[in-house]
């Protein structure tokens, strides 16, 4: 089993700590709004499978989450 980890965008606030947290999984983009790194717009299951080594940080920055706005769900591989 491996994580997968997204953001609803309506509730992002923009404020970037998910990306001092953890910024090999998320990024501001010029919208001002956070992203998960190599996430493809449209289609299939939501957000990006992660690496085991980053589930930690990812949960951190999921549990700092000013907006509330970052979502894990396991995935088989």
């Amino acid at each position: 089993m491996t994580m997968r980890v997204w953001i609803e965008q309506d509730y992002c606030t923009g404020d970037g700590l998910c990306e001092e947290l953890c910024p090999q999984v998320f990024r501001l983009a010029d919208d001002g709004l956070a992203h998960v790194v190599g996430e493809a717009p449209g289609g299939g299951p939501p957000g990006v499978e992660i690496s085991s080594e980053l589930e930690a940080d990812a949960l951190d920055a999921q549990g700092q989450c000013a907006g509330e706005c970052i979502y894990t769900a396991a995935s088989a591989l």
